[in-house]
């Protein structure tokens, strides 16, 4: 029988053990969310975001500034983030409008800070296997998942499709630190179905509705599934066949309710050892 992967229920568990480890700190972490423009969606998720902060005791600091802010209003708004010592995490909600230089904004974040993980220095550590830098919250999200039902994952194949700097590449680093094999692939990846079909775990990530086939997946495979698109009919899937590949895998994640609810957790979770850190440099000095 299919396991389907509660995301819903680990989430709320790891909010839960947050909650009571934010009530033994002897003061608040802080994360400062900066929204540009008015994207609908956007600003759902950052309402999520500042009411998940609320729930487990970590004070929010919320940025809302026009579709129209200059580059510079912007460094300046991060700079002040920066230098808050109130503040341990920076997120800033991407995408933002067209006429910005979205990757310099987030380098401009403190390392520190940077609880997306996007950073070149957190980057470079996750690369390297230090493990005290910030990993991006969605991968992270997902490798619990996926040892949610495995625990040892040495050894196995792992098919990564995607190759974004917030989700594809960190995913791959996490899957090898765990001692997989890794191949990456993308849209553009040629017999990707047949690549697929080799994969013990399968994480699909290209923003395609239903793109993986049933007939791609390897009976007994674990698949995660990052995607979320909207059908015609209003309905959320993701860039898996669900239907058809939950008969043959192992374990798989639903949309919604699967990934989703982990890259929130793990962002709480980012913004507290962030705040760790910090408070420890603090102590320090």
């Amino acid at each position: 029988m299919t396991h389907i992967i509660d995301g819903k229920t680990i989430a709320a568990q790891i909010k839960e053990d947050l909650k009571h480890r934010v009530g033994t700190l002897e003061s608040q972490p802080g994360l400062a969310v900066i929204l540009v423009g008015d994207d609908p969606a956007s600003k759902v998720y950052v309402g999520n975001k500042i009411k998940a902060c609320e729930a487990v005791g970590i004070k929010s600091y919320e940025s809302r500034l026009p579709a129209q802010a200059t580059q510079g209003e912007i460094l300046a708004e991060i700079k002040a983030f920066n230098d808050n010592k109130h503040v341990h995490g920076i997120l800033l909600q991407l995408p933002v409008p067209d006429h910005l230089d979205s990757e310099a904004l987030v380098q401009s974040i403190a390392a520190e800070k940077d609880v997306d993980g996007l950073s070149i220095t957190n980057a470079g550590k996750l690369i390297l296997g230090h493990t005290d830098g910030l990993v991006p919250c969605t991968p992270q999200g997902s490798l619990r998942l996926i040892k949610s039902v495995k625990d040892d994952l040495t050894g196995l194949n792992a098919v990564v499709i995607g190759r974004s700097n917030l989700f594809g590449k960190p995913m791959a680093q996490l899957l090898l630190r765990e001692n997989c094999t890794v191949t990456m692939a993308h849209s553009r990846t040629r017999n990707l179905d047949e690549i697929c079909r080799g994969a013990d775990i399968l994480v699909a990530a290209v923003g395609r509705a239903k793109m993986v086939k049933g007939d791609w997946i390897k009976d007994g495979a674990i698949v995660i599934d990052v995607g979320i698109n909207r059908m015609d009919d209003g309905k959320l899937c993701g860039d898996v066949d669900f239907d058809a590949a939950k008969d043959k895998a192992f374990a798989i994640t639903p949309v919604p309710g699967g990934v989703g609810p982990m890259t929130i957790a793990c962002l709480l979770e980012n913004t507290v050892k962030a705040f760790e850190t910090q408070d420890k440099d603090s102590l320090a000095a």
